[in-house]
């Protein structure tokens, strides 16, 4: 004989938990996870919009320092006499920076030259730069003398 403890089933009684007879999803239940959803994409859209307006200013400025330092580069690889005294600009309109180069050269003691490179973005979100160096004469002329040979 067998004894238990559990109460008979019985089908003709309504059940009295909830849900217990569904057998699928409600219309409410996949509103609620279409909002939670849209909360969830709206915040990632945001970010990524965030994130993409940093990269384009950390491209144009690193765009930004590859020009100022060409210029000075140039400028330093040419002979003392060759860098005019006064103001020059040069404008870029195509390629991937378009901007405004602006050379500044002044010689208030001689043989003494300062030297000031302004780089100004045609696009407003960059931002200028500015380098400002000085370049001398050399002693001689001849590049490899060692001893005094003026």
């Amino acid at each position: 004989m067998r004894i238990s403890l559990r109460k008979p089933i019985d089908n003709t009684t309504p059940s009295l938990q909830l849900g217990a007879d569904r057998k699928g999803i409600g219309l409410v239940e996949v509103i609620v996870s279409m909002v939670v959803l849209a909360i969830a994409v709206t915040s990632l859209a945001g970010l990524t919009f965030s994130v993409s307006q940093q990269t384009i200013k950390v491209t144009g400025n690193a765009y930004r320092n590859g020009v100022v330092m060409h210029e000075v580069n140039r400028l330093i690889a040419l002979p003392y006499d060759s860098v005019p005294v006064g103001t020059t600009s040069n404008s870029v309109s195509g390629g991937v920076y378009p901007h405004t180069r602006t050379m500044t050269v002044t010689e208030p003691v001689v043989n003494f030259k300062r030297i000031k490179v302004i780089v100004q973005p045609t696009n407003p979100i960059f931002k200028p730069d500015t380098m400002q160096f000085t370049r001398s004469k050399a002693r001689t002329s001849k590049v490899l003398c060692t001893t005094s040979c003026v």
